[in-house]
């Protein structure tokens, strides 16, 4: 009788000791995902962009994505506008935030090809605007452009934060002169690059 008097005491006080644990079990959810193919659409019904990746994880309690060696095309309508590449990525904020780490390149689809790298890419997409930040380089046929930080608008302007190194390239694609100066300006559609200065009064513009 005194054995079952103690099994009747005890067993609360095991319940009471495992629940903590089970509810800790049941509110952490990682989805892992093999082979992650996904689109994003805006409010309209318009494809913003695209995400493939190999190896990716869903946090259920974050609401947020991470995912390894992604590959995000960005759409202008029906037609990929931009693609770029990571080493990791992250997709947050009811998929309003995208943010891109290590390795990063983007490639636009123009005819000549602009390639844009970095250490990290932050679009925050009700923004439009794409932020790269670390190591920045921009290149194509024409020129090369450096600097620690620049911004990608909507209107096809890549904006390259002080300071920046501009190089021109010549006809076998060797370094043909250098400029140091502080933001400059790319354009994308009409090939163009400008410089302005804080006070002013230097401001030059180059075609090619």
């Amino acid at each position: 009788m005194n054995n079952i008097y103690r099994l009747i005491v005890l067993l609360p006080v095991f319940i009471l000791g495992c629940a903590p644990t089970n509810i800790i079990k049941e509110n952490i959810v990682i989805q892992k995902i093999d082979s992650l193919d996904m689109n994003i659409f805006s409010k309209s019904g318009d494809k913003l962009y695209s995400i493939t990746s190999p190896n990716s994880i869903y946090n259920k309690n974050e609401l947020k994505f991470k995912f390894k060696n992604p590959t995000i095309n960005i759409f202008d309508g029906e037609e990929t506008k931009y693609i770029i590449n990571s080493d990791d990525s992250t997709l947050s904020e009811n998929n309003n935030l995208l943010k891109l780490k290590g390795n990063v390149k983007l490639k636009t689809l123009t005819q000549d090809e602009d390639f844009l790298y970095a250490d990290n890419f932050i679009w925050n997409i009700e923004k439009a605007n794409y932020l790269l930040e670390g190591n920045i380089r921009f290149e194509n046929k024409n020129i090369i452009l450096n600097s620690a930080k620049a911004k990608l608008s909507s209107d096809n302007i890549i904006e390259f934060f002080n300071p920046v190194k501009y190089i021109i390239k010549d006809d076998n694609n060797k370094n043909k002169y250098e400029i140091n100066s502080e933001n400059a300006y790319y354009n994308l559609k009409t090939e163009s690059v400008s410089f302005k200065a804080k006070d002013k009064r230097v401001r030059s513009k180059i075609y090619f």
